[in-house]
């Protein structure tokens, strides 16, 4: 039987996000193997990765409240429509589509998860702690390539030069900036480039859209950029400055599977600085 993962940090379930992490930070130093020569750290250090890849993560923390350990596990079924693995994590993912070797091959890969708690440990202490040895063996040589932000939203292909080689490997849809994604053999460092329109917060985007004054007081109908095509919206008569339309499920897909986020356009509210007499003589007619 597994242990509750609130229990494995020494955290209560109405924990905030900083608690969780102040919690993971202490505990995963604690019991690094490299740092304790008790034989049971490295099962304990595994054990407390995996309670912070869960709760780190808003949507699995919220299936694991709800369905315990059960939502990570294959052999349980599906809940809400998704078959839950434990395989990835808020740092790497798993691989799952066509088992299919991003550089063209016919053998599975995988892009980490539990199989390898460090991962999540280095990303989260920087990649630079060291106390003297290393339980993994060889180290990953580590990599970096800079994509958009609608390229990672979206996946894409990228051409890479590796060792002296050209290769072309398979970024998954949804991965953030700072994100590693482990190969076989290398590390991939993900550098997202900022964009100019969207916003990112989780799985979640938000996008402005202006809307005049007149706009916003008689209502209207705008066009809205998405992360696919432009959509066309309903902007209600009365509408206040900065309201927030949500369209649900037009976010980033979860790497783990747990659907996407949403997307969330806020409407910014342009007020005329030059307004002809006439204009003003009906506003004040008007008592705006």
């Amino acid at each position: 039987m597994k242990r509750d993962y609130y229990e494995v940090l020494g955290v209560g379930k109405s924990a905030s996000k900083e608690e969780i992490k102040s919690a993971y930070r202490k505990k995963a130093l604690e019991w690094h193997p490299d740092r304790n020569k008790s034989a049971e750290a490295e099962e304990k250090f595994k054990e407390i990765n995996e309670a912070y890849e869960i709760l780190s993560n808003d949507q699995k923390k919220t299936a694991y409240d709800q369905f315990g350990h059960a939502a990570f596990d294959p052999s349980s079924g599906g809940f809400g429509g998704h078959t839950y693995t434990d395989r990835s994590g808020p740092f790497t993912y798993t691989w799952s589509g066509s088992g299919q070797n991003p550089f063209g091959g016919g053998t599975d890969f995988d892009f980490g998860g539990f199989s390898n708690p460090f991962d999540i440990f280095e990303q989260f202490f920087g990649g630079g702690i060291n106390f003297g040895g290393t339980s993994r063996g060889k180290r990953l040589e580590t990599y970096k390539t800079q994509i958009t932000f609608l390229e990672a939203a979206r996946g894409c292909q990228k051409e890479v030069r590796l060792n002296g080689q050209k290769k072309t490997i398979k970024i998954p849809a949804g991965v953030d900036d700072g994100q590693r994604i482990k190969f076989s053999d290398f590390i991939l460092y993900i550098d997202v480039l900022p964009d100019k329109t969207f916003r990112r917060e989780g799985n979640d985007v938000f996008v402005n859209a202006e809307i005049s004054f007149f706009q916003a007081a008689l209502g209207t109908d705008i066009e809205v950029p998405t992360l696919g095509e432009p959509l066309k919206i309903r902007v209600k008569p009365g509408t206040q400055p900065n309201t927030l339309v949500r369209l649900q499920r037009q976010g980033i897909p979860d790497l783990g599977g747990f659907g996407r986020g949403d997307l969330y356009i806020r409407l910014v509210v342009t007020v005329p600085t030059r307004l002809t007499s006439r204009q003003k003589d009906l506003l004040r007619e008007l008592g705006l």
